[in-house]
């Protein structure tokens, strides 16, 4: 791997560490994180209440070529929902579950949150 490969890495995971506090904030619960399972990888395993919560993070240090909230593609969707899938099979739950998109902009420490919960539905 290269050093901008693992540069934008640290980057992602500090993102992602960012996102799981600010949504510990809001109530919910970090279960897990950086999940990987085949074919995909779940940002943040959290709990809302009774509900599993699979929230993908984005994050764009300016809107200048989009939000970050409109990369999260119907294939992207698949994707979270085929991981979603496997993890619950894994660790043998059945609790009702849904997916949120956190997309954040800007660059620490000003950074703004789109947190849209029940962004998409497992079809």
């Amino acid at each position: 791997m290269t050093t901008n490969a693992h540069t934008a890495r640290a980057r992602g995971a500090a993102i992602e560490q960012i996102a799981a506090q600010w949504l510990s904030q809001q109530g919910l619960t970090l279960v897990t994180q950086n999940h990987y399972v085949k074919g995909g990888e779940l940002d943040l395993v959290m709990r809302d209440g009774d509900i599993l919560v699979f929230v993908e993070v984005k994050h764009r240090t300016t809107t200048r070529y989009g939000h970050p909230l409109e990369t999260v593609t119907y294939q992207k969707q698949q994707r979270l929902v085929r991981a979603a899938r496997l993890y619950i099979a894994r660790v043998g739950l059945s609790s009702p579950c849904r997916f949120d998109i956190l997309a954040i902009t800007g660059k620490p420490p000003n950074l703004e949150f789109d947190w849209v919960k029940a962004a998409f539905d497992a079809f």
